[in-house]
């Protein structure tokens, strides 16, 4: 091999106050340097026929273990969407069930206090006549107002 000064030429190309420039000229590439490359792949050792075989049996053992991988991902996936549609049919009838007891809770309430109401204007009315009855003396509605509240009790 050449030595390296003789490979690289330096040819001084400015001087300047901010400093210098150079070109570097590098010889031609020394033959040993360039690797030989083959001009055809590498020949391959012939396969017998029980290397094939053993071949094939571990490329079928392969694809089967990657089938079951395969069909136990799709069972886990078909189970976990089984787990969340009964998930959501239970949540769907619990808050069905929550709303019916709170709907009929409401209507107790409003029962409850519609007849509450109506007791306390039927008490005002009675009040009424009774009050009527002190300050009048018996007219002929009074059996009228009587039979209504007796239908009423």
């Amino acid at each position: 091999m050449a030595s390296a000064s003789e490979d690289i030429k330096v040819k001084e190309l400015d001087k300047r106050s901010s400093g210098q420039a150079f070109e570097l000229i590098l010889g031609p590439p020394a033959a040993e340097a360039i690797p030989e490359f083959p001009l055809s792949p590498p020949k391959k050792k012939e396969l017998s026929l029980d290397e094939i075989q053993r071949k094939h049996e571990a490329a079928e053992t392969r694809r089967k273990l990657h089938e079951a991988e395969v069909l136990k991902q799709l069972a886990e996936k078909r189970e976990h969407e089984k787990e969340v549609l009964q998930k959501a049919i239970d949540e769907k009838n619990n808050f069905k069930k929550i709303t019916e007891e709170k709907l009929t809770t409401k209507m107790e309430a409003n029962k409850e206090n519609r007849e509450a109401q109506l007791a306390a204007k039927l008490e005002r009315l009675r009040e009424k006549v009774k009050l009527m009855q002190v300050l009048t003396v018996v007219p002929p509605c009074t059996l009228y107002f009587n039979s209504v509240f007796s239908v009423l009790k």
